[in-house]
């Protein structure tokens, strides 16, 4: 048995530049966090048959892999080789179609379990691009290159996309004191909407394909104040941040039709009245959780959300990308009847 454990990501500035229809002509900017809300991967071989099984929302039992209708985890599996004789479950702290990077997640943290079973791991550069192909190149998902590097690495980190695709990452140069200012004025509130993000990521890629003037202007402005995000949070400056988001709000919803709605819009509203200096839906919008910056006024914009029926996640950072939990594959030894070990606890990939 293998567990892996991957982070959930908020995009901080950027987003949406690291979508390849934008980063190919333009290069992409991302500054994002990792929070220690997690997906967990559970790999297993059976020792009784050779079917495959995979559970999560719905519970998969078949003979071959290519059966599965799991879409990452058939080829995740084919991308490893196995075909038959696997057991995969998982579990995250965070429904899927929340803006928090799941399917990235899902496929980095089962890439990451099945390169340990193999024993092959690889490093954190490598299994974020493993995971990029898999959703961008084999199942043609309109998503960008954040969400698997961000699950990869983890921490508060600064992606720079090339026009060819190459990322650099780079950890943000985030004081101790800055790091935790931030992680209390910054808070998280659940809609109560999940919804898949390929509709909203659709429409944005057709318009940066077709050259529609008003969304290319809106992430070439979402990306330089990406940038003064960065530099924002780097000083210390978060009064600066907070009101930053609200300007970075506005420019989203120009990306596609979807992202807002009447709804979000009074809720982003009552926030403003009641403290927010600014914020954003996370992930592609139109659901999911609203990251909104308050530095005074906890107490009122946490009740006035309530009385909405909207639910806070409490969170904090999480400095430590994709890692293996626990590893139980070398001490099962099929059949020769080796004493098994205690479990090996490791750090990463």
């Amino acid at each position: 048995m293998i567990i892996t454990r991957t982070p959930f990501r908020v995009t901080l500035g950027g987003g949406g530049t690291d979508l390849p229809s934008y980063y190919a002509r333009h290069g992409g900017f991302i500054f994002a966090t990792a929070i220690n809300k997690y997906m967990f991967i559970n790999l297993n071989r059976p020792v009784v048959d050779d079917l495959v099984r995979v559970k999560y929302t719905k519970s998969e039992t078949v003979g071959h892999r290519d059966i599965l209708q799991h879409d990452i985890a058939r080829e995740g599996l084919r991308l490893s080789g196995i075909d038959r004789a696997v057991e995969i479950t998982s579990m995250a702290d965070v429904p899927a179609g929340t803006g928090l990077g799941s399917s990235s997640c899902y496929a980095v943290g089962l890439l990451n379990a099945l390169h340990t079973m193999q024993r092959r791991p690889l490093g954190f550069q490598e299994l974020a691009e493993e995971a990029c192909h898999l959703e961008m190149d084999i199942l043609r998902k309109p998503v960008g290159k954040q969400d698997q590097y961000m699950a990869a690495f983890g921490g508060l980190t600064v992606l720079e996309i090339s026009p060819d695709g190459n990322v650099r990452v780079t950890p943000a140069r985030v004081s101790d004191t800055t790091a935790e200012e931030l992680e209390r004025n910054m808070l998280l509130f659940y809609t109560g909407c999940e919804r898949p993000s390929d509709d909203i990521l659709s429409e944005q890629k057709h318009s940066l394909e077709t050259n529609r003037e008003q969304v290319v202007h809106s992430l070439h402005a979402i990306k330089e104040m990406g940038r003064e995000i960065l530099e924002m949070i780097e000083s210390g400056d978060l009064t600066s941040f907070g009101l930053a988001l609200d300007r970075h709000w506005q420019l989203k919803k120009c990306l596609a039709s979807k992202v807002t709605s009447p709804r979000f819009d009074h809720i982003y509203d009552l926030a403003k009245k009641n403290g927010a200096l600014g914020g954003k839906i996370s992930g592609a919008g139109g659901g999911g959780f609203f990251l909104l910056y308050t530095e005074r006024r906890h107490a009122q914009l946490r009740e006035a959300l309530r009385a909405e029926g909207l639910r806070e996640m409490r969170y904090r950072f999480e400095f430590d990308g994709s890692k293996v939990l626990v590893n139980l594959m070398d001490a099962m030894h099929h059949g020769n009847g080796s004493a098994v070990r205690p479990c090996q606890l490791v750090a990463h990939a």
